[in-house]
């Protein structure tokens, strides 16, 4: 484990959806700091990383990223990159938001906590695995308000 804690920055590099990015930045700091306090060790890499980034993205790029790390047509809401990226989609996350009636900053604080917890060693790639993740990032945006 390093010395120091990871820092972690969110980057607004699309100019589509309005972003309240110092709420979304203090919402990032929490839910990293919960995050390394209180999931204990994991085979993931978060507690190796001493620098950590969300990139938040138009759709349009989001789909270039998915098709070419990960072989997969379209945008997607989040992928994280294993070297400490998180990168959003904010389109994905306001359609979102309108979808399940809930806000913008709800589904991106949704989505970097999920990237957090990826790096952190848990998968969705399972039914279980993926209800772990949706029930622990549920609980990990809760308690970051």
């Amino acid at each position: 484990m390093p010395d120091r804690e990871p820092t972690i920055t969110v980057w607004n590099r699309q100019r589509i959806v309005p972003i309240k990015l110092v709420a979304l930045q203090d919402f990032a700091q929490r839910a990293l700091r919960q995050c390394l306090k209180s999931l204990g060790r994991k085979p993931g890499i978060l507690t190796d990383l001493q620098e950590l980034n969300v990139i938040l993205v138009s759709d349009r790029r989001m789909a270039e990223l998915h098709r070419r790390f990960l072989q997969q047509p379209g945008p997607t809401d989040v992928i994280t990159f294993q070297h400490g990226e998180i990168v959003v989609s904010a389109e994905t996350a306001r359609n979102q938001a309108q979808g399940f009636r809930t806000s913008l900053g709800h589904e991106l604080r949704l989505y970097i906590a999920h990237g957090l917890l990826h790096l952190h060693g848990f998968e969705d790639k399972t039914p279980v695995g993926a209800a772990e993740m949706k029930r622990i990032q549920e609980k990990l945006v809760a308690s970051c308000r």
